[in-house]
């Protein structure tokens, strides 16, 4: 990798290895990342990784990363607290945004930076709010490993509930060590699949979908026993009443909000099924 001149700025594509580094940067500002979650993000879209440089020194970095022809996601919008305001961040996000040509771009935004995005092109979809706390364990029926489900059965309920196909990201995120994959499968019928992961504090579950409350709330419990009585964390978007109603019934407590957002039409989804995001950070 070369450098710019002295002072300046040098955006390039990063390593996983470099990759890190940000992912430090993530837990500082509180968001709690996945242990794990970098070959995941990597295995999408490898050259969707952008950071940036001043005389060598790490100062920025933005991910966009391409699912299909017409989807892509922004994340990990972060300049490092002792280089901000001097115009790096921008010209990152420029840069990475590029990467993904004409799809529509979706990302989940902190309330400081809304306003921000919505220069940059990208309109309200919906409300998000991480609830964290405690969920009594169980062992429901009807739950088996993830990996006895049918793959093309799980994709196909995946690919319902999200805006892109993405195969590639799944067949690493439902088996990357530390994270754990559950299906809910009631007379023969995949009804939900949920994910549990190590994080740097509660553990963070995401996604989970299921086609109703009853089905989420066993993969839950079912999920919440992996965690052996430690905190969890879950993404949960408003434009689902029954999966808000579902953590507040919980007792989970709100702590962290974000904003849904895209700059252009997106596939519809199952929206019903979304009771908690896969992760904020890829969508």
């Amino acid at each position: 990798m070369t450098y710019s001149a002295a002072g300046e700025l040098d955006i390039a594509r990063a390593t996983p290895e470099e990759w890190q580094a940000i992912v430090a940067w993530a837990a500082a500002e509180g968001w709690n990342p996945g242990l794990d979650d970098i070959e995941s993000f990597f295995a999408q879209d490898p050259e969707g990784f952008f950071t940036g440089r001043v005389d060598g020194e790490l100062v920025s970095a933005v991910s966009v990363v391409n699912y299909s022809p017409d989807y892509a996601f922004l994340g990990f919008y972060l300049v490092h607290p002792d280089h901000r305001g001097r115009g790096h961040g921008l010209a990152t996000w420029k840069t990475a945004l590029a990467h993904a040509g004409s799809r529509t771009v979706g990302l989940d935004g902190v309330p400081a930076q809304q306003d921000n995005y919505r220069r940059s092109g990208f309109g309200l979809a919906h409300g998000t709010v991480r609830y964290v706390g405690t969920v009594p364990a169980g062992t429901p029926a009807h739950i088996e490993p993830a990996a006895a489900t049918d793959r093309q059965v799980l994709l196909a309920y995946d690919s319902a509930c999200y805006p892109a196909d993405r195969p590639a990201f799944l067949d690493h995120w439902l088996t990357q060590p530390g994270h754990r994959a559950l299906a809910r499968v009631v007379d023969g019928r995949l009804t939900g699949y949920g994910v549990i992961r190590p994080a740097r504090e509660a553990h963070r579950i995401g996604p989970l979908f299921a086609d109703t409350e009853a089905d989420a709330r066993a993969l839950l419990a079912a999920l919440a026993a992996e965690a052996q009585g430690a905190p969890v964390a879950m993404d949960v978007p408003e434009s689902n009443p029954e999966a808000v109603a579902m953590a507040v019934s919980l007792g989970l407590e709100p702590t962290f909000a974000t904003a849904r957002m895209y700059t252009g039409p997106v596939r519809p989804v199952a929206g019903h099924r979304v009771y908690g995001v896969t992760t904020l950070e890829l969508g």
